[in-house]
C-alpha cells in the first residue's frame, strides 16, 4: 500500500472530513501553499529527525510536524521524546521510515520506529493542509479530526516562528 493509500484509509476509517487536491509536483511549503491557496501557517510541514538520547541509549527517530510559517526547534523536539539534541535524519533513512520522498512526507507515522510530535500552533486552524505521500497530491483535513486521530499526547512546543525581515 502506498503512503497516499495508507493516509486515505486511515482518514476513512476514522470518518474524517477531508478532501484530496491534485496539483503540480512541488515539495516546498511556501510554493505549494500558494498553489493550494492556504495560509502558510495551515501547512503541516513534516521533518524526520534523529534524536540523541541520554546515557548512551540508541538514537531515536522523530517525525516532527510544524506549521509552514515556523522552523523546527531542534532542542525542544528532542526533549519532546526524552532526548538531548536532534538534527535532520539522513534522507535515505527518512525515506525508508516514511515511504516518501522528501517534500511529500505526511503528518502521520506508519512506522513504530518513528515517534510523532506535532507543534501545538497547528491546533489554531480549522483546516490543515499537507502533501499526502506524493508531491502532486495534497489533503485538506479538518484540524479536529487530525488531532482526534493522532491524539493530544503528540502535541508539543517544537517550533519557532520564522522571523520576517522587511
Amino acid at each position: 500500500m502506498t503512503a497516499f493509500e495508507q493516509i486515505t484509509a486511515l482518514l476513512d476509517q476514522h470518518q474524517a472530513s477531508y478532501r484530496v487536491v491534485e496539483h503540480e509536483a512541488v515539495g516546498q511549503t511556501g510554493q505549494i501553499s500558494q498553489i493550494r491557496g492556504n495560509a502558510l501557517g495551515q501547512a503541516a510541514k513534516a521533518m524526520v529527525l534523529e534524536v540523541s538520547m541520554p546515557d548512551g541509549a540508541p538514537s531515536r527517530q522523530l517525525l516532527a510536524i510544524v506549521p509552514g510559517d515556523c522552523r523546527i526547534n531542534f532542542k525542544n523536539a528532542a526533549r519532546a521524546i526524552g532526548g538531548k539534541k536532534s538534527s535532520f535524519a539522513p534522507p535515505e533513512l527518512a525515506q525508508a521510515l516514511t515511504g516518501c520522498v522528501m517534500g511529500a512526507v505526511p503528518p502521520f507515522s506508519f512506522d513504530d520506529r518513528l515517534a510523532l510530535r506535532v507543534d501545538t500552533r497547528l491546533q489554531q486552524f480549522g483546516t490543515l493542509w499537507f502533501n499526502a505521500g506524493e508531491l502532486e497530491k495534497s489533503i485538506a483535513l479538518a484540524t479536529d479530526d487530525y488531532f482526534r486521530i493522532v491524539g493530544e499526547a503528540c502535541c508539543a512546543d517544537i517550533a519557532s516562528p520564522i522571523a520576517i525581515t522587511a
